[in-house]
């Protein structure tokens, strides 16, 4: 028996885990770029009180 050859066990779990580390890495990007926009958008700004106040 060859330690090299794989099983097709560890084929199927190889393309699983790979398509679970894309879906991971889509999740990620997209909050990422949800909050790069909340954070780059014109509205926020930190509020300062008035001197007249």
């Amino acid at each position: 028996m060859s330690l090299s050859k794989q099983h097709e066990m560890h084929k199927r779990r190889f393309s699983r885990n790979m398509g679970l580390g894309l879906v991971l890495a889509g999740f990620v990007a997209l909050v990422f770029g949800l909050t790069i926009a909340k954070v780059s958008d014109d509205e926020f700004a930190v509020p300062t009180e008035e001197a007249g106040s």
